[in-house]
């Protein structure tokens, strides 16, 4: 048999866990004002997508990398 709920009840979690999540919001911005970053909810979410950016590698760190592949290659084709 179903457990009935009240719903008063059920509101008044929701009222609860809402005001909970506001000051846990509030006390974010403050870490992240105190940081110098700018709330995340004060940027739009197109803007937050932008900010992440490619890593570059020098032409001499490419080269190492391929170096370094062709000797595992050459060692892996060594030993069969």
């Amino acid at each position: 048999m179903p457990r009935q709920t009240d719903t008063s009840l059920l509101e008044a979690a929701l009222v609860g866990y809402q005001a909970e999540l506001d000051r846990i919001k509030a006390a974010i911005a403050d870490l992240q004002k105190r940081l110098g970053k700018v709330a995340q909810s004060d940027v739009p979410d197109n803007m937050l997508a932008n900010r992440t950016r490619k890593r570059h590698l020098s032409a001499e760190a490419r080269a190492r990398i391929a170096e370094a592949q062709r000797k595992r290659w050459a060692a892996a084709k060594k030993a069969k």
